[in-house]
Formats: structure tokens, sequence, C-alpha cells
């Protein structure tokens, strides 16, 4: 058995910035009111009529990362792309990643696990890494939300806290067994999946011809719903659950922790967590304020952003946690 690392990472987001002030301009909403919910102060958003695609900012992504790994786009034996925002309904954008970085016939393969997709990905690339099927997995969380939100008062308790952005990982063998991946878990709960969803389009009762026919203005399947109170309840309980079952696998406590990254659904939640395990802010890095929720991405640009800051050093405990639609949640630890 071999052992598996974070050999590099990179993020992209794109260059338009959202402030609060600019959404209270075409919803009825404040910079007091989101921040107060939220924490969030801007997020970024792809240009409207042209600009990035969620493969396309997942492949800048992974060019850092891969870069910063000291290989080449070549040495990558296989792809995890997570994104709940795929340019295309099919096919998913880990073949288009695989093309546009021109990488040989490697295997790629599509996460649909929203929030904890960037988790549920590194959870994928270290198995494979540790049983010896490949040396270099690329992981990629990505996302596009903007073009799919109801950017009106009708749904602005969704639609101010989702940020567009990319973040990606290069997880690459470690002959250190003390080093690395130390484990990784991943948990579902399928019975809230209506609680936080996309209901369309999908296959799931409709004929795509019926859809296009009715063409209802008032249809807000489209568009993201949540049970915003309800949500919260839960990952706060799923967090605090799926963390320290990854610390007592591997006989740790919360005072072994050095950096926490939480998927940046909500700097409530964080908070919460934060305060819960009896973290100093020093040992949690938040950036929703400056990119809102951008899903699968979130955790891969929070995790670049504070090693990028020197918060992550060799030897460090790293603790990666995310909860989100499905419900789905999960957690790695890592030895930096």
């Amino acid at each position: 058995m071999y052992n598996s690392k974070i050999a590099g990472l990179g993020y992209y987001v794109p260059e338009n910035v959202v402030t609060n002030e600019d959404l209270s301009k075409v919803m009825e909403t404040s910079d007091s009111w989101i921040q107060e919910r939220t924490g969030i102060k801007e997020r970024r958003h792809v240009a409207k009529n042209e600009g990035d695609t969620t493969t396309s900012m997942g492949v800048k992504a992974a060019k850092i990362a891969i870069e910063r790994a000291g290989i080449d786009a070549n040495d990558i034996d296989f792809i995890v792309f997570a994104t709940l925002s795929p340019d295309y309904y099919f096919p998913g954008p880990g073949v288009l990643v695989q093309r546009d970085l021109g990488i040989g016939t490697v295997g790629a393969l599509d996460v649909r696990n929203q929030c904890s997709g960037f988790v549920y990905g590194v959870s994928v690339a270290d198995q494979y890494v540790k049983s010896g099927m490949y040396q270099n997995v690329l992981v990629i969380g990505s996302e596009v939300h903007s073009r799919g939100l109801d950017m009106s008062t009708r749904g602005r308790g969704v639609s101010v806290i989702f940020g567009d952005g990319a973040g990606a990982a290069v997880v690459s063998r470690e002959t250190d067994s003390s080093k690395g991946i130390l484990s990784t878990h991943l948990h579902s709960e399928g019975q809230h999946a209506e609680e936080l969803s996309v209901i369309a389009p999908g296959m799931g009762k409709r004929w795509v011809t019926d859809i296009l026919a009715d063409n209802d203005p008032n249809d807000e399947s489209y568009f993201p719903y949540m049970n915003g109170q309800f949500v919260f309840k839960n990952a706060v309980v799923r967090f605090s659950e799926v963390i320290m079952e990854g610390l007592q696998t591997n006989g740790l406590g919360p005072t072994d922790i050095d950096m926490l990254i939480p998927h940046q659904a909500n700097l409530r939640i964080s908070q919460f967590v934060q305060k819960k395990f009896g973290l100093s802010d020093d040992q949690v890095f938040n950036n929703i304020m400056s990119y809102g929720n951008t899903t699968a991405a979130s955790i891969p640009i929070a995790l670049t952003e504070a090693w990028e800051q020197g918060k992550i050093k060799e030897g460090d405990l790293v603790v990666l946690a995310a909860f989100g639609s499905g419900f789905t949640w999960g957690s790695a630890i890592i030895r930096w």
C-alpha cells in the first residue's frame, strides 16, 4: 500500500466582483441584511455574455496545481471533476478538461455531490493512489452559479449566497506513511434531498417537450431552492460528527487540529463549528466573505489560499470538512 498526498494546489476566480451593494440594485436586500445572515461581503460572477465556463475555470486552476506539483499534464493518470453546474447536460466536464489540457486517454470521472463534491473527489483519488492503480490524480471543483440564479427579490434568499470559481489539487503518491491523507469519511442522507435542490431540468417526471411547451415564467423549479434553517441545523450537526469521526479514526482530538478548512457555506456555520471545537481564528480558514459559496470549488479555493498565505506548514494536521445538498457530507484528515 502506498500513501497519498496533496502535491499541488491552484485556484481561479473570475475578475468580475459583485458586491452586496450591487445586488441591492436588482433585488430588495442590503449589505447589512446579507452580512448578518451569511457573512458574505462580495462574490465573483462570470461575465454575462462571454467569458469563463465551469470547464475553462477548472482548466486554469488545474494548470496551476499541476505546475506546483512539479509534474507535466501528461503525468496525470486520472481526472475527477466535481461540480453541480456542468457546461453541458452531458458529457460532463471531466472529459472536456482532459481534452483542453491535452492529456492522453486517461479516465475521467464526474462527481455530482455538490458542496461535498471536492471531499468526495479527494477520497476517490486517495483510494486510487493508495491502491497503486494511479500515481497522480487531478481533482477539480468548479462552479458557475451566476447563470442559474434567480436574481430578483423572489430568489434573494439563495442568490445572494452563491459565487463562481474553481479550485484544483493534484493527489500523488507518498512513500512516507506518516504524511499525506490519513483518512477520508463520506456520508449521505437522501431523505432530505429536496431541502436543497434544483428540480429541473430533470427526467424524473416531465418530458423535455412538455417543459419547452410550458415556458412558464412562474416556474421556480429551474432555480435553486433551500430550506435555510433546516439546512443550517443539519449542517452544524454533521460537520461536527464527521470531523470527530476523522480525528478519532486516527487517534486524534480537536486540540491536534492545526488548520480546519470548512466548506464555505455560511460564515455562521463555520463560527458555530469553530466554537464547538474550541479553535482559535488562526486554526480555521474562512474566505466566504470574498467569494460567497462556490460549492464544489469552495474547499480547494480556501485550501489553496491558506497554503499560499503560509497558514499551512509541513507537519500540520489539516482537516477538510463539507456538508451540502443530498444531503451529503464528508471529511479528510491530512498530515501536511
